[in-house]
């Protein structure tokens, strides 16, 4: 197709904005309309969402494969197809090139018909900055290309945290971001050099050469030479013990036991290469797949992490690697030279070498068959099937603590359907500051973005009963006017009202929704003598509940968040309060005005001898905020007011 022709067709698709227009795409004339050429096509449903992206040696031949009537399809591809309202497609120079784009279409549009990587995640490196005169070893989240040394990446956060630890406590290596040799002697040295972690360049106690020679040696440890350091350290710990130096001696060996912590993070290495690697094998059960990758740096295994995919119904083994390594390598900016897989992949070829071109050197994805190689494949893969055994049975308990809790509830009530649950509280010292609070549980979880506070605003002094009543008639005349100012959490409606009380408390509830003509269920989670919740008030009848239930325990941590909110709002109106100061009773005198003011004159007494001229001088006053304050402190209400 010519490019002209492609980016009008282009503009044709992206203008698709109203079912007459879907109706216009006849599928069977498209087909006709594709060219043997490699590239990347897209599957649109009536919503023209994308649910599927591809790629394909051949266009022609690739998608008219999802609609022959000869081919018996997969149950995936078939369901898929059904909900397909027309498809576009993107022409490439070469399969590497549609590699590549499919890659960055999937990951952007997360297609629900496409197997997906779920976890993104980024892990750290070690920093030299070699560049420098005099570098500093820090931690980096990810790799760019600058002049400085990259280590890693570490599995594990934590593993980065205890070397760069360790390498500051043996070789003195700066922290600070000086610009050094210009910064020197500016600045007094820092805690790191009086307590002997860092060797005061800052200061020109050390040269270039000498902080350099360090600077090798870290690159050394972190290459994995630990066995000379820890005998230097073995050898001082000795000698220090010799001379008596006891504390001396205690530092050389927690050092060395330091260097052996991290030094047993290589429990398992490959003498005969030294190659990077990274070793890749997968558990699938259902539409759940865990995917384990082991880090092999230099012939040591220096970690490993596993990823959650979304399985596509009908994905084989090799679908399932095939998009994780596409998506995965796609994203991170280390690339080894060999990846080991446990089957062959239907793209493996093209996929080395858009990998290959990606590093810059060759990247092999390999098979291994016997040996070490192979062993080292199925330690990867009992692995995630520890991890997705682990993660079902944990998806299972949550389940219980969520759903499983909402079916419970739903059985004592005779409901058929809850998923959103809006609970409601007071909070008041003596009648003063009253607040109320809204909480949502929706599947059983918080969901805190639809927490609401309340201000009560035509109430005075203690009446929880009258509070209530305005909190939830505001809440409820919200949801009905549906204003454009009204927030997605005020319109939609709970599936059930959680009143803490019992009858007086859910009546009342029951009154404001019968004012507003709204059917809602009410109950009322009745307290027993200790204030713990011993039932449900539902339709006049209090309903006993099993309090070693799920559904009992979700009740509570309803009850108990809805009380949390409503006190920690009014804590904070209250704190407000009590750090309220007279000045910010004067009209024009913020908060940055009444810092200045008493940075200036020390305290109120000063201000309110202070003349004009001399409020005017203060940083961030002008003449009008000068005259405010002076004819306030100077008017008959005030003087009135401290006598």
């Amino acid at each position: 197709m010519e490019q002209d022709d492609f980016l009008a067709r282009k503009e044709q698709i992206l203008n698709r904005n109203s079912a007459k227009n879907f109706k216009e795409f006849n599928i069977e004339n498209e087909l006709k309309k594709l060219p043997a050429k490699p590239g990347v096509y897209l599957m649109h449903d009536a919503s023209d969402e994308i649910i599927y992206v591809g790629k394909a040696i051949k266009l022609c031949n690739r998608v008219r494969q999802y609609f022959q009537r000869s081919k018996k399809p997969s149950a995936k591809i078939e369901q898929m197809v059904s909900h397909v309202s027309y498809f576009e497609y993107i022409v490439t120079d070469s399969e590497m090139e549609a590699l590549i784009l499919e890659c960055n279409l999937i990951k952007k549009h997360r297609p629900r018909y496409n197997t997906m990587l779920m976890d993104d995640k980024a892990y750290p490196y070690i920093r030299i900055t070699v560049d420098e005169d005099f570098p500093r070893v820090m931690l980096a989240h990810k790799q760019v290309r600058d002049k400085s040394r990259y280590f890693g990446p570490y599995p594990s956060g934590l593993a980065v945290k205890d070397t760069l630890e360790l390498v500051h406590k043996l070789f003195g290596i700066r922290t600070c971001n000086r610009v050094l040799p210009r910064d020197q002697g500016k600045e007094r040295p820092c805690l790191n050099y009086h307590i002997g972690q860092c060797m005061g360049p800052c200061q020109g106690y050390v040269t270039k050469e000498e902080y350099g020679k360090q600077i090798d040696r870290v690159i050394s440890l972190l290459n994995g030479n630990y066995v000379q350091l820890r005998k230097e350290l073995e050898e001082k710990m000795k000698a220090a013990a010799a001379e008596l130096e006891f504390e001396t001696a205690a530092k050389y060996r927690d050092l060395a036991e330091s260097i052996t912590k991290i030094a047993q993070q290589q429990k398992i290495t490959d003498s005969s290469s030294l190659n990077d690697r990274d070793v890749i094998a997968s558990a699938i059960e259902g539409a759940d797949a865990v995917v384990q990758v082991f880090f092999v740096r230099e012939g040591k295994l220096i970690g490993r992490d596993h990823y959650h995919v979304s399985v596509a119904g009908g994905d084989t083994e090799a679908d399932v690697l095939s998009s994780f390594v596409k998506q995965y390598y796609a994203g991170t900016p280390f690339l080894p030279g060999e990846i080991y897989i446990p089957c062959e992949l239907e793209d493996m070829e093209v996929i080395g070498s858009w990998l290959t071109k990606k590093r810059g050197k060759k990247v092999e994805i390999l098979v291994p068959k016997r040996g070490r190689k192979e062993k080292m494949l199925e330690l990867a893969a009992q692995n995630a099937k520890i991890v997705l055994r682990q993660d079902k049975d944990r998806i299972k308990r949550e389940e219980e603590r969520t759903t499983g809790a909402l079916k419970e509830i739903e059985g004592w009530l005779n409901l058929t359907h809850i998923d959103r649950i809006e609970a409601y509280d007071i909070s008041n010292t003596s009648g003063m500051e009253s607040v109320g609070s809204m909480v949502v549980f929706e599947g059983g979880k918080p969901k805190r973005n639809d927490y609401r506070k309340f201000r009560i605003k035509s109430v005075q002094g203690p009446n929880d009963y009258a509070s209530m009543y305005e909190v939830l008639t505001r809440r409820f005349e919200r949801a009905k006017t549906g204003s454009e100012s009204t927030s997605d959490s005020f319109l939609r409606l709970p599936d059930v009202i959680m009143m803490d009380g019992g009858r007086g408390q859910v009546n009342m509830a029951l009154e404001v929704l019968g004012k507003l003509e709204m059917s809602i269920p009410v109950c009322g989670m009745v307290k027993d003598d200790h204030h713990h919740t011993r039932g449900l008030y539902y339709n006049n009848v209090e309903l006993p509940i099993d309090t070693h239930s799920e559904g009992f325990h979700l009740i509570t941590r309803v009850q108990d968040e809805a009380h949390r909110f409503a006190i920690e709002y009014h804590k904070s109106l209250r704190g407000k309060k009590e750090i309220h100061s007279i000045l910010d009773d004067i009209p024009g005198i913020g908060p940055k005005r009444r810092l200045a003011l008493m940075r200036q004159f020390g305290d109120i007494n000063e201000i309110r001898v202070a003349t004009v001229a001399q409020l005017a001088d203060v940083e961030g006053m002008n003449e009008r905020a000068a005259e405010s304050v002076y004819e306030f402190f100077h008017s008959v209400v005030y003087k009135t007011d401290t006598n």
